[in-house]
């Protein structure tokens, strides 16, 4: 008789699940395939079919490889056995990754990303959990419709609005404002456009803002101060890289709560608004950039508006 067992995709990226330490104490993605599944799948009945996507430490991912993982799960979830997809990926750009997926899925199947903090090789490591917890929740029916879900150190996080809240400890990510709504975006084609993201200190000057213009750049994501604050110079700067038609959005360092364009003396959020940036809400940067560049990908629109869809 056929085997009924619930399917899933397991689509392997990199990252330190898939990493051994070597003798010089670095850490390496070296393993794939089944090496990263451990009993989990079995223990829980669960048919599994791999597909390595990449083999890369998830800070090198850019996003045309994001894409690439995008493309894989949109493989899987068009063969109709298939239950649900897990995606196992490095912490260091998961919440870029998650939140990309997150944009273009439009099944209802259940997508869920884990990793782990520890190497493959750790005496006690975390990565079977996170895997057990995956595998769990992608053949679970509580979890379609739910958009892309991320499952880690215990927890169930949704993709829109996630950070990784801590560099070691195993509880590694939170969604620090709560779920942020969802709405898709049409897939774009071609080259993705530079989206870069610069920081804001306080007294800053405008350079980095400039050097972005100048290195064709098409998006700008300026972390500022508090709730989304510069320098006068870097207001100019806005300006004169919005006057170039390169898009810029306002984010925050600060880890919770939206960005308001209220502050005005000296280069605060009004001014930045009145020169053109678009204030990214809730999300942080690292999300800011994909929803940013994936909107420029896609053709003109109003980028204001999308962000406040989502932010």
């Amino acid at each position: 008789m056929p085997d009924r067992s619930p399917l899933v995709v397991v689509i392997t990226t990199g990252g330190t699940i898939a990493s051994t330490v070597d003798e010089d104490g670095v850490s390496s993605p070296t393993l794939g395939g089944a090496d990263l599944l451990g009993p989990a799948a079995a223990d829980l009945g669960v048919r599994v079919r791999l597909v390595e996507a990449l083999r890369v430490d998830s800070s090198t991912i850019t996003l045309a490889q994001a894409w690439t993982i995008r493309t894989r799960v949109a493989e899987a979830l068009a063969d109709p056995a298939v239950d649900g997809v897990v995606v196992l990926h490095g912490t260091d750009s998961l919440e870029e990754t998650a939140y990309l997926l997150d944009l273009h899925h439009d099944d209802p199947r259940p997508v869920v990303l884990t990793g782990s903090q520890r190497t493959a090789d750790h005496p006690e490591p975390d990565a079977p959990a996170n895997v057990r917890e995956a595998l769990r929740l992608a053949v679970d029916a509580r979890a379609r419709g739910r958009g892309v879900l991320v499952a880690f150190g215990g927890r169930v996080h949704a993709a829109a609005g996630l950070a990784k809240r801590h560099t070691t400890d195993l509880d590694a990510f939170w969604v620090p404002d709560g779920p942020l709504p969802r709405a898709l975006v049409a897939p774009g084609a071609g080259d993705w456009p530079r989206v870069d993201v610069v920081a804001v200190s306080p007294g800053t000057d405008g350079a980095l803002v400039d050097a972005v213009r100048e290195l064709g750049g098409r998006g700008i994501v300026l972390q500022g101060l508090g709730s989304g604050n510069a320098t006068t110079d870097v207001v100019a700067a806005v300006a004169r890289a919005v006057a170039r038609e390169v898009a810029v959005v306002v984010t925050t360092r600060v880890p919770t709560g939206p960005i308001a364009s209220s502050y005005g003396a000296g280069g605060g959020g009004s001014e930045l608004a009145a020169v053109g940036a678009v204030p990214a809400g809730r999300l942080r940067s690292g999300q800011a950039r994909v929803l940013l560049a994936t909107l420029l990908r896609s053709g003109p629109g109003d980028l204001a508006r999308e962000f406040v869809r989502r932010g």
